[in-house]
């Protein structure tokens, strides 16, 4: 009002007829009443400057200029002569901003948010820019479903031409969903639609899902899926013709009800190929999951569209386009039209590597399919990247296609992969009055000097494990994919620390391996070694008088052995990665034999496995499966050896169980009351496991949270010599089985995967150790 009165008295003390006198040439301009605005703001806002000549609209217009600049409340232009004096009454600065009441957005959010919309401590006040921050915190506030959130202001006003902003926020409580209702279906259940919905009503997981709380994104979201779910059963004409959302009148319950028009289901007419037709009609064909008289489901129609383009792109078409086309006839049936651009068969110019800083070049381009100058094939681009994944040395592996400018039939590939750790390091060191010092040393690299060679040394002293091995691994020996590797040992170990019998053996030896591929995922290896091993029994170096199976076994066999070994093995390794995998299984078996003229004659045979199958699209739930059965014996006179047994129990078998402690026990005579497991030449174990994503956490690919329940045990065929029956029990007995259950958690440390266990045995028995926490670094579920 005050702006209208001036901007009018300007004006009338102008209006007279332009006589000589109502105009005049500005002198000297004047500015009083700033206190904090700077008077270069003002002279930048005002057009009129000194020497120019003005009349009555001209110093109308000037001040509407000033007004707008929004720094004042009131804006007067006196004349003295030829001096144009600016009174002015500046608005307030915001002194302070004080907000309370706020719980669910943090204060620092809210003023960021205060400071984006124009409003900070520091700043001139304008009430119309408060009564918008109020208006954009209630629209906040109702996305997060509190319908009854109250916003309000208040203006202090304080010395100096400032004011003090209090914004008070009662937030309420998150409406939840009370009711969902679909109105006009009767060819599905309202079980069915609403499962459909990401949006449920209130049950035990809402207060981690929050699914019972609305979102107008969330319903939009429901809504498509629901439209989807029809046309994907052929329900062409399927419509949404209403959606309500009210509120109850407290504010506190949401009822969504939603209109439907289900109309009738189509049926597939006829399904032909039109275009260019570079490949067979009868190749295209044999891509379609939906032919004549088939249910039309435009879900299975774009599937079909992507699984042409993808044989057009292993055809080397690489930017062919397939447009499908359903034209609806009037007896209920669709035909469909699928259109076929090819394009230029595409080249491959040129095939670069970013992103590794340690991995040669070398050792990732041996693993790509795709080659320089060929024709490019997508499913040899997408073998290579799974074939660069599974050699567990980086985190991930994404492929670009470029096309190079100025041709229209070649594109530049490259792969861009992030490194991780791929080695193991495991280091202790400590102190005690009967042992004395205790150090252990191991390293384990995959990838050495970023070669692709595999790499470990182990160095060990302490009162279970004295030991000395180097293992050496090049698994392209051969430009074929021929691995070669070698190894050396010399160990002392001592069974009876880690609960596997009470002897000890000192060994040494080495070997050689070679690996041959089968094709991109299978491969056999076959080695031979020799080993030197001499068994000692510790209750007869204590000089107890038993008659033991350790004492009873050495009488019949001798406690030094020279063995020569044959072991061939076979795998089948069709995971998408080598760490953390989402989908594809594993599997291989082996089989060890003593050569005919060793000092023992035994054979042990294994098999193993593990699954993947992910549960949603992004692959974030996933289900597993793994086992593990192995089988030894001896094929001669001589008995199988016991220190050859399989064992059970920790981490990497049945969780729960302390490690090695399953199996068939024996009796320590007067040593102990206490039996004690030596494990078994039967192996039986398995697991199965619910892989979840790490919440709380942005970056989740370095975590592997799951839950699981473990299986298995360790039995024998055959007691050894020595045992009464009461401790030792022969045959297989699943009802033996030991069970358990709990929750592990691995994360790729910089020093390795570290896991860790927190598990219950559910069905332990007496003289079971059990076993809560488990963990180990370098290993991962």
């Amino acid at each position: 009002m005050k702006r209208t009165l001036t901007l009018f008295l300007v004006s009338l003390l102008w209006v007279a007829p332009a006589h000589s006198d109502n105009v005049f040439v500005v002198n000297d301009i004047r500015v009083e009443g700033l206190q904090q605005v700077d008077a270069g703001n003002v002279f930048r806002n005002f057009p009129i400057s000194t020497g120019d000549q003005v009349d009555g609209p001209a110093l109308a217009a000037a001040t509407r200029q000033l007004f707008r600049s929004g720094f004042f409340e009131d804006v007067q232009l006196v004349r003295e002569n030829d001096v144009l004096v600016l009174v002015l009454r500046e608005r307030p600065a915001v002194a302070i901003i004080r907000i309370e009441g706020n719980k669910a957005i943090k204060e620092e959010q809210l003023r960021e948010g205060l400071k984006q919309s124009g409003l900070q401590e520091g700043d001139i006040f304008r009430r119309a820019t408060l009564d918008q921050i109020e208006l954009d915190l209630m629209r906040v506030y109702t996305t997060q479903g509190r319908y009854g959130a109250d916003i309000t202001t208040e203006v202090e006003n304080l010395p100096g031409n400032r004011v003090a902003l209090n914004i008070n926020i009662t937030e309420g409580r998150v409406a939840s969903i009370s009711h969902i209702n679909i109105v006009g279906n009767t060819v599905f259940t309202d079980k069915e639609l609403t499962d459909l919905f990401t949006l449920q009503l209130p049950n035990f997981w809402s207060f981690y899902t929050k699914s019972d709380q609305y979102s107008r994104e969330k319903l939009s979201g429901d809504l498509e899926r629901l439209r989807s779910y029809y046309l994907d059963r052929g329900y062409i004409n399927f419509s949404i013709d209403s959606t309500q959302v009210s509120l109850s009148p407290d504010k506190q319950d949401v009822f969504i009800t939603v209109d439907i028009s289900e109309g009738e289901q189509f049926k597939v007419a006829d399904v032909v190929f039109v275009g260019n037709l570079v490949v067979s009609e009868d190749v295209l064909q044999s891509k379609l999951s939906m032919t004549e008289d088939d249910v039309f489901s435009r879900r299975e129609m774009t599937d079909s569209q992507e699984r042409l383009v993808r044989l057009l792109g292993d055809q080397g078409y690489m930017f062919a386009n397939v447009s499908p086309i359903p034209e609806v006839n009037d007896d209920n049936t669709v035909s469909i039209r699928y259109f076929i651009e090819p394009g230029k068969q595409t080249y491959v110019r040129r095939i670069g590597i970013r992103g590794n800083t340690r991995t040669a070049d070398e050792v990732i381009r041996r693993e790509v399919e795709q080659m320089e100058a060929g024709v490019v094939s997508s499913a040899a681009i997408e073998r290579s990247q799974t074939r660069i994944e599974r050699t567990g040395y980086f985190r991930s592996v994404n492929v670009e296609t470029r096309p190079v400018a100025g041709t229209d039939d070649q594109i530049d590939l490259e792969f861009i992969v992030e490194e991780q750790q791929s080695g193991q390091l495991s280091a202790s060191v400590g102190f005690s009055q009967s042992e004395g010092i205790i150090l252990q040393l191991g390293v384990s690299q995959e990838n050495f000097l970023g070669s692709g060679k595999s790499v470990a040394f182990n160095v060990s002293n302490s009162s279970t494990l004295t030991e000395y091995s180097f293992n050496y691994l090049d698994p392209f020996f051969t430009v074929d994919g021929v691995s070669r590797g070698f190894n050396v040992f010399y160990r002392e170990e001592n069974f009876d620390e880690d609960d596997r019998g009470d002897y000890n053996t000192d060994s040494f030896g080495g070997g050689i391996t070679f690996g041959y591929p089968i094709d991109d995922f299978q491969r056999l290896s076959f080695s031979g070694d020799v080993e030197f091993l001499r068994l000692k029994n510790n209750l007869a170096l204590q000089g107890t008088e038993v008659f033991d199976v350790i004492n009873r076994f050495t009488q019949d066999n001798g406690d030094e052995y020279l063995n020569w070994k044959l072991t061939a093995g076979w795998s089948d390794n069709r995971l998408n990665r080598g760490f953390f995998p989402t989908k594809g299984r594993s599997q291989g078996a082996s089989l060890e034999v003593s050569i005919p003229g060793s000092d023992l004659d035994y054979y042990r045979a294994q098999y193993n496995n593990r699954f993947y199958w992910p549960i949603n699209s992004d692959e974030t739930w996933i289900a597993s499966l793994r086992s593990r059965v192995g089988y030894a014996d001896s094929y001669g006179d001589k008995d199988y050896p016991f220190f050859k047994n399989y064992f059970a129990g920790g981490l990497t078998s049945v969780r729960g169980f302390e490690a090695n402690s399953l199996g068939p026990r024996y009796s320590r005579g007067n040593v102990s009351s206490a039996q004690r497991s030596m494990g078994g030449n039967v192996l039986v174990s398995g697991s199965a496991e619910l892989i979840f994503p790490m919440p709380f956490l942005k970056d989740k690919t370095a975590w592997r949270p799951l839950v699981f329940m473990d299986a298995g045990n360790v039995f024998t065929t055959k007691c050894l010599k020595g045992a009464t029956q009461n401790t030792c029990k022969e045959g297989v007995d699943f009802g033996d089985l030991r069970y358990s259950a709990g929750v592990g958690l691995s994360w790729l440390t910089p020093v390795g995967p570290l896991s860790i266990s927190l598990s219950k045995a559910l069905n332990s028995k007496s003289g079971d150790e059990t076993e809560v926490f488990q963990f180990a670094l370098g290993q991962s579920f």
